[in-house]
């Protein structure tokens, strides 16, 4: 169901006004902070992410509502600091995408997305003038593999990266081969070190090709514990204890769950 722009707006005003209200007159709305309110805020970021791989449309609506919740909260309380209100971020963002997007609303070609991620990396260093280096930008707190792949798309975008993805296999057999090595003699700290490397490359190809990892890892984390689940659910059904069955037994139910999907 599409909107008009005046119902939109209409629809945001609401929530802001509810949330005026709640921030007077409701004890946990009215006693929440920036810190009590960030814990909340990445566990609605990550069930977002969740609706999002399972496309579920309900999901992502009230997923989305929830962040947006959190949005004008930390908006209504930067302005009862007299920092900023929703206005103002509303404002830096509008004027952050016209900035960030020359071809669109000024002169600049480009020929694909590619370019267009290009220009921003060179953007993003103009807005720090220059006092901040091409991966300041990505925060310290991102899980290992979200992080790896930014470092990496942002490499890429100032022109570090492989002439042609097909090296990246060559790359990644001799990390493989470094931790094979490594594990015949190395010390925990030598073969943590060289299994990072595997998965920093893993990563890269993943990139190289198309692929964001933490989806696609993420995918296969749901297809692993449905197939489990069903192991697990037919050992029960027979009166059995997975830690009572064969690894043959176990095996024969994980093909029959494979044929299922």
């Amino acid at each position: 169901m599409s909107h008009t722009r005046e119902e939109k707006i209409e629809a945001l005003g609401k929530v802001i006004d509810t949330l005026d209200r709640l921030r007077v007159e409701c004890p946990w709305d009215r006693k929440q902070t920036n810190e009590s309110l960030r814990p909340n805020t990445i566990e609605e970021v990550y069930e977002l992410c969740d609706a999002l791989l399972k496309d579920d449309n309900k999901n992502i609506k009230k997923e989305l509502g929830d962040i947006l919740l959190h949005v004008l909260f930390y908006s209504k309380i930067g302005d009862e600091k007299g920092e900023f209100d929703i206005a103002d971020v509303a404002e830096s963002l509008n004027a952050k995408l016209i900035f960030r997007h020359p071809h669109v609303f000024g002169s600049v070609n480009v020929a694909d997305a590619h370019d267009v991620e290009q220009n921003w990396e060179q953007i993003k260093l103009k807005e720090r003038d220059g006092n901040r280096t091409v991966l300041a930008g990505v925060p310290v707190s991102l899980p290992a593999l979200v992080k790896a792949y930014r470092i990496q798309e942002k490499a890429a975008n100032v022109g570090f990266d492989w002439d042609e993805r097909r090296q990246v296999w060559d790359k990644l057999k001799e990390e493989i081969g470094e931790f094979e090595a490594e594990a015949e003699n190395g010390t925990p700290e030598s073969l943590e070190a060289e299994m990072g490397d595997v998965f920093f490359s893993l990563v890269n190809v993943a990139r190289l090709y198309g692929i964001n990892p933490e989806n696609a890892l993420e995918k296969t984390n749901a297809k692993f514990i449905k197939r489990f689940n069903y192991i697990e659910s037919k050992a029960l059904e027979s009166g059995k204890k997975l830690k009572d069955m064969t690894l043959d037994e176990m095996d024969e139910l994980w093909n029959e769950a494979k044929a299922i999907g």
